[in-house]
């Protein structure tokens, strides 16, 4: 008999269960305990992350994952892609489907587009959309529908990592047979569904069954895969599509398809060419060009005050330094202000849940006195801007008074600078609203995306290591605040800007690589933390280094690494 303990809801129960049973069956046991679907085991005791069809062999401290939790939301995403490819190809003959490809998502849907002779390519986009509609999405749904009617097993087998390479150019996935060409593992996990076979990063759900909810949306060139959020488990949403992260998306996407660069196996083959210091800096070239567009809109619709909001880690600070060097190049004199020199005296704070004082609330701002220094300001009056003491939590006045000139312009960021209320009273003409978010527009694979939000981690943790002192532990453990915080007080916000910038550079997982392998490496098998950590060290395991010595000293990926001649900590 194998002892195991089970933790739910900070309580733990201790069962035996026989030996060479599979964890579904106790999953079953205590199905009753839990609101969604268990789709996979948490394996506290020796840090690992099991489907439900492995047998149990040793004692263990366990917990259930359901979809409310993470792990559990891309186990279901990954599973109910694999249910579509199949479903794909089994619609649209191998010889007329030249690839499919998982491009990024939006509100949580992944955007699809198949290519191929059936794809319709040679239609106009309205006639395109139509025929995805009223041919192609019909029969894919169906599909997909009798697969999870069929309650199909997801079977995970194990492949010499050559004989896996030669399977994937056999079925024409060349991504991933030059994927693994460059990982010195010796096996390969593949993924078996009713005979369609494929390679996938991280767990699957037990069989097809378990993916209830989904939806096929024409959208763009491609169609969206919807599937439930977190909010909702057992209901898909309205798609609300958001034209402007589409269009920078798309715009990132086709660019490193014009490069060559498309997934992680094209960027090692780069690096192998020893190309690496090209594709440096034309990304920082294409980058500069996008910064100096927007710094060409600024200029010629006069405008007074940009507002910069984004995501943790999404460069937010680098951005406003080189926007403010463009800007000088058009005759213009920046002055930049952090939203958070408004935050109101630690005394008048409100508290959050666990009751420390909140940063993140817009009412922590001083909006009004905000609003009343941008609108004298704007009228020529000379006001003296405070500075946020967060050692007394006291806002203090000990600067020169700031008035604007002609040629000058203020460039405020902070967190709430896209929402409204922040700003309401001052003129909508006067202000322009820029989004920075890093929107990784490299892959694994075709089939296989890296989420933004990993992108920003491994920033976040080497900059947190580097300029903070914190471990990697301590920055994955706030993470979850992190991006609760950002749900609720940045991205529904988004859409409020004028415009949106990508700050993702296509080759800094090859740079970041080698700053946060140690970080993670550092993580004890038993701390809370150490999944997350080995997660992110399988994902860093397929991308090649490049020396940081050759990134330049004005590269947004320098406000992580260290090293910038910009003014960014």
């Amino acid at each position: 008999m194998a002892k195991i303990i089970i933790e739910h809801n900070g309580r733990r129960t201790e069962t035996e269960t026989q030996q060479g049973s599979t964890w579904a069956e106790l999953a079953e046991t205590f199905a009753g305990n839990y609101k969604n679907d268990i789709l996979l085991v948490h394996d506290k005791t020796h840090g690992r992350m099991i489907e439900l069809h492995k047998k149990i062999g040793q004692d263990a401290e366990i917990s259930f994952v359901t979809f409310q939790d993470n792990d559990g939301r891309m186990a279901y995403a990954r599973s109910a892609i694999l249910i579509l490819l199949k479903a794909i190809y089994n619609v649209i003959p191998k010889e007329k489907l030249s690839r499919v490809t998982v491009e990024f998502t939006i509100g949580g849907n992944f955007y699809i587009v198949p290519k191929g002779d059936l794809c319709f390519e040679k239609l106009g986009a309205d006639e395109r959309r139509m025929a995805l509609k009223e041919v192609l999405l019909p029969e894919i749904r169906a599909k997909m529908q009798e697969y999870i009617a069929a309650d199909l097993p997801f079977m995970k087998y194990n492949l010499p990592t050559e004989e896996a390479v030669r399977k994937f150019a056999f079925h024409g996935m060349e991504d991933k047979a030059k994927l693994f060409s460059y990982r010195r593992v010796a096996r390969v996990n593949v993924y078996n569904l009713g005979g369609f076979e494929d390679y996938f990063y991280g767990p699957m759900c037990m069989s097809t069954r378990y993916i209830k909810h989904f939806d096929l949306l024409p959208y763009q060139d491609g169609f969206m895969l919807m599937l439930p959020q977190k909010e909702n488990p057992d209901a898909i949403a309205p798609f609300r599509p958001s034209e402007k992260l589409f269009s920078v998306q798309n715009e990132s996407f086709r660019w490193a398809e014009r490069i060559g660069i498309e997934n992680i196996a094209d960027l090692n083959e780069a690096i192998c060419r020893g190309d690496a210091n090209d594709l440096i800096l034309m990304q920082e070239a294409f980058f500069e060009k996008k910064i100096g567009e927007i710094a060409q809109i600024i200029s010629r619709q006069d405008k007074k005050i940009i507002l910069i909001a984004g995501p943790s880690s999404s460069g937010k600070t680098s951005t406003a330094h080189r926007l403010s060097l463009q800007l000088r190049a058009y005759g213009m004199c920046p002055h930049t202000i952090s939203a958070d020199d408004y935050f109101k005296d630690i005394s008048a704070r409100e508290f959050d849940e666990n009751g420390a004082p909140d940063f993140e609330s817009i009412r922590a701002v001083d909006t009004e006195q905000f609003n009343e220094d941008m609108l004298k300001l704007l009228a020529g009056e000379a006001v003296v801007l405070p500075h946020y003491n967060f050692l007394n939590g006291k806002r203090e006045y000990g600067r020169s008074a700031t008035s604007l000139s002609k040629d000058d312009v203020l460039i405020v960021e902070g967190i709430h600078c896209l929402n409204e209320a922040f700003s309401e009273k001052l003129p909508r003409d006067a202000k322009y609203k820029i989004y920075v978010s890093a929107l990784t527009q490299l892959n694994i694979d075709e089939h296989n995306r890296i989420p933004t939000t990993d992108g920003r981690l491994l920033r976040r943790m080497v900059r947190d290591s580097r300029t903070r002192g914190y471990s990697a532990a301590e920055t994955i453990s706030r993470w979850p605040s992190v991006r609760a915080g950002e749900e609720k007080n940045i991205f529904p916000y988004q859409d409020e800007a004028d415009v949106i910038f990508n700050t993702a550079m296509i080759y800094e997982l090859a740079v970041i690589k080698q700053y946060a392998e140690p970080l993670l490496f550092s993580i004890p098998r038993e701390a809370p933390e150490y999944l997350e950590a080995r997660r992110l060290l399988k994902f860093l395991d397929y991308v090649l280094s490049v020396s940081p010595e050759i990134i330049p000293k004005t590269s947004i990926v320098r406000e992580f690494i260290g090293g910038s001649c910009l003014d960014v900590g």
